[in-house]
């Protein structure tokens, strides 16, 4: 195929990688890690100029009170020859479905490593993964997984010695399949795992690389400058991957996130197709999703699937971060205001008219006939808790799965092992290996079309609401800080309340949390419902008063909670850090981008008087010119050690 993007080959350039690390991962840092590394280092120009231009339109779309809008039909996809008219029409040539992901009616995510655990103990979360019956399962390096100390390189550690069925791993395995079964036993009276060694072949195997937005911990440019996490984590995981998966008849399989334009999806693709030319792969043998998480990709669908051609199989749908991007888009427009977070489920308003939009564009033919997959979105029940909560709660996870199922959705994700057999047998009854090809009208691009995508609809408003979004978004800061990055979270004020089930969270819990409460402070937005134990009247406005109120209050209640809920080492290190973040963003006049970016710049840090100033700094900067700050600032370097 000839390249449907156009970024011209440039020489290797040098990287520089933190002190010691070398010698401690000499099995991750391998020679072709590193040469790959320095082949597709000049990319992380073009990924800084991209991201740059992502920032400079966000604030201009502020500051002129702009919404997102389609693109020129007669326009050609920055970063391509692509003509907006061909993709939207299918004029392009997409990527064929493997055998391996034709039926994907569950994928479990979580990551391969535990924060802070020796090998033996952290490979678990693998062989949990690959025994748990999933039909995929998508290992983060992003949302979920910690980035404290040297996490991230763990990850790829664990999956290099899994997919190889290193000896240490089938020790693992072999126990925690007896664990499995011994739940399964409890709670479904029957086993899950008949033959543990059959059973790790089961799973496909995925992996989520970081955004274009982040830059790696570990690794950055001779200069000093940041440098790009999504080609640290796509040259780690594909060179010490390829080979094997290839061998066994695997597909290489990758989630990227946080994509918004086609420009970006225009980038991965020449990442891609650049790391398929250094290694010897063929064109399009890395297969990837793409989450639709940005409001704006919403409005380039078929450009970005047209712009990553033979990569692309699937898109994915889901709640946090797509209802953040959404709240970000409009943080200008003091008539858009969110309501309570549990308010806005899949079939709420803008985000009913999201996954119509993404269930159409799979169901386009390329110009091959050629259709794509439509992964739903995440459940994030676990099943422990009291009887009459977790049968609530499970109620509620069937019910989520077969309307996406009814909807056309091939499958959907899990936050944890125990839910797959859980909700995999929605899909089973269906019988339907996938809905490729699925009729469904086409794609429009009207005014009407972008206004479904903002459509607000009547909805709760309250105290409650807010206790909710704060207690959660403290609890999510701290456990970040403490390196779980996914971790099981409820509002404080159902601590020892089993009949509330806990929920797996991740990042994009943080983000949207407080993105609805800076709307919520800097809008005046409206309460719904009157509250006596703050004097709340239906109508009154959510103000700093009341803001800084429920900070204090739902600050103390996690003070004062139990070792299980919230540890006790982390009450005077890391949850006075997130107390701060959460003050800071959430009062700060101009919306910053990314909540991330204020806990990447604290992680491994307990002091609060530094966590102070790197806020302000990081607040200060934004404000200025748009900069963020996005390097590590703890990066300490072995003298002249670098990728040459």
């Amino acid at each position: 195929m000839e390249s449907q993007v156009g970024r011209a080959p440039r020489a290797p350039r040098p990287l520089e990688i933190r002190a010691g690390l070398e010698q401690a991962y000499p099995d991750v840092y391998t020679r072709p890690v590193l040469e790959a590394l320095s082949a597709l280092a000049p990319f992380n120009d073009d990924r800084r100029e991209v991201m740059a231009a992502r920032t400079r339109l966000r604030l201009e779309r502020y500051r002129e009170g702009r919404r997102i809008a389609f693109l020129p039909a007669d326009a050609t996809i920055a970063g391509s020859s692509l003509r907006v008219a061909d993709a939207r029409d299918g004029r392009f040539r997409g990527g064929d479905i493997p055998h391996d992901l034709r039926r994907q009616w569950i994928q479990g995510t979580g990551p391969a490593a535990k924060p802070n655990a020796p090998t033996e103990s952290s490979i678990r979360n693998v062989a949990y993964a690959l025994l748990s019956g999933a039909d995929g399962w998508m290992f983060d390096g992003e949302d979920a997984l910690g980035q404290v100390s040297t996490m991230s390189l763990d990850n790829q550690r664990n999956l290099k010695l899994a997919f190889a069925r290193d000896p240490l791993f089938d020790k693992v395995a072999e126990q925690v399949a007896s664990e499995m079964n011994a739940w399964s036993q409890a709670f479904l009276g029957r086993r899950i795992v008949e033959d543990w060694r059959r059973q790790l072949d089961f799973t496909t195997r995925i992996f989520r690389a970081r955004g274009l937005h982040l830059d790696d911990r570990h690794v950055r440019e001779r200069d000093g400058a940041g440098f790009s996490a999504s080609i640290v984590d796509v040259v780690l995981y594909v060179v010490h991957n390829h080979e094997r998966l290839r061998t066994e008849g695997r597909s290489v399989v990758l989630y990227l996130p946080k994509i918004q334009t086609a420009e970006e999806a225009a980038l991965w693709n020449d990442l891609l197709s650049a790391l398929e030319s250094q290694l010897g792969l063929p064109a399009g043998a890395i297969k990837v999703y793409v989450l639709v998480e940005q409001v704006e990709a919403s409005f380039q669908l078929m450009e970005i699937r047209a712009a990553l051609g033979l990569h692309f199989v699937g898109f994915n749908t889901g709640r946090w971060d797509y209802i953040n991007s959404v709240a970000d888009a409009l943080g200008w427009d003091r008539g858009f205001v969110n309501p309570n977070i549990d308010a806005i489920p899949m079939t709420y308003g803008y985000m009913r008219g999201y996954e119509d939009r993404v269930r159409r564009a799979v169901n386009t033919p390329d110009q091959d006939g050629g259709f794509a997959l439509w992964q739903g979105g995440m459940e994030p029940n676990i099943p422990v808790g009291s009887a009459a909560g977790v049968a609530a709660g499970m109620k509620r996870a069937v019910g989520g799965a077969e309307r996406e199922e009814r909807e056309g959705a091939s499958g959907k994700w899990v936050a944890h092992w125990k839910m797959v057999h859980i909700v995999r047998p929605v899909w089973e009854r269906a019988g339907r290996d996938n809905q490729l090809g699925r009729a469904f009208p086409r794609l429009t691009y009207t005014q009407a079309d972008a206004d479904a995508l903002f459509l607000l609809e009547p909805a709760p408003r309250t105290v409650r609401g807010a206790r909710d979004l704060l207690s959660v978004a403290l609890q999510y800061g701290n456990a970040f800080g403490q390196g779980m990055q996914a971790a099981a979270l409820k509002p404080a004020d159902f601590f020892g309340n089993d009949d509330v089930l806990y929920l797996m969270e991740d990042m994009a819990t943080g983000e949207i949390r407080l993105s609805i409460l800076w709307e919520w402070l800097h809008k005046g937005a409206a309460l719904t419902e009157s509250d006596a134990a703050t004097g709340v009247t239906a109508g009154d406005r959510f103000d700093a008063r009341l803001f800084e109120r429920l900070l204090t209050e739902e600050l103390e209640k996690l003070r004062r909670a139990s070792h299980r809920d919230v540890h006790d080492p982390s009450k005077t290190t890391t949850l006075p850090i997130a107390a701060e973040i959460v003050k800071a963003y959430v009062g700060e006049e101009l919306k910053a981008p990314w909540y991330i970016d204020l806990l990447n710049l604290n992680l491994d840090n307990h002091d609060l008087g530094t966590a102070r100033e790197r806020i302000r700094r990081y607040l200060d900067g934004y404000r200025a010119d748009g900069r963020r700050i996005t390097e590590n600032l703890d990066f300490a370097l072995a003298a002249n050690k670098t990728t040459e």
